[in-house]
């Protein structure tokens, strides 16, 4: 077998199971620590556990889990967010592409059910390398604390 060193990992693997919704959680902090930005009705952050490099959840700021739940103003608002996390990832990353959906319910691949969101994961061609295809396992190349330095710092002034 062979064996890929990542001690960082830890706090992943020994994390005990949060209580209520991380989302609300996270919003609830004195400061949140990877809040891209916030609008109206709706918020952006990275992805703890990013499937590339860049990958983004937009939420509503209220606790529901299903589209149907939002009023006009708030899904006028979330799309809006959706465009300005994009137009943030192609400032700072220049990404080839982009992956945006979100999974409503667990029976639809959902991690959190509570609180609908939008993933937005950038993509590069031959991002899917040999590292990923042969040994399934997947590169981030850049640490969450400076993409986040440097996405809020590009979207300050969006």
């Amino acid at each position: 077998m062979d064996r890929l060193w990542a001690p960082w990992r830890i706090k992943y693997v020994s994390l005990k199971k949060q209580k209520g919704c991380i989302f609300c959680a996270s919003l609830k902090a004195k400061k949140s620590r990877y809040l891209v930005f916030k609008t109206k009705y709706s918020f952006a952050l990275l992805n703890l556990y990013p499937y590339n490099n860049g990958h983004l959840l937009i939420c509503p700021l209220r606790h529901v889990n299903d589209i149907s739940e939002l009023s006009e103003a708030e899904n006028n608002d979330l799309m809006k967010c959706l465009v300005k996390a994009k137009q943030g990832l192609d400032a700072v990353l220049k990404p080839h592409g982009y992956n945006i959906g979100m999974n409503l319910s667990r029976a639809a691949g959902a991690g959190v059910t509570g609180h609908l969101h939008f993933h937005i994961v950038p993509r590069w061609k031959g991002d899917v390398n040999f590292m990923t295809a042969v040994s399934n396992t997947k590169i981030i190349s850049q640490s969450l604390d400076e993409l986040h330095k440097k996405l809020k710092r590009c979207l300050r002034t969006r």
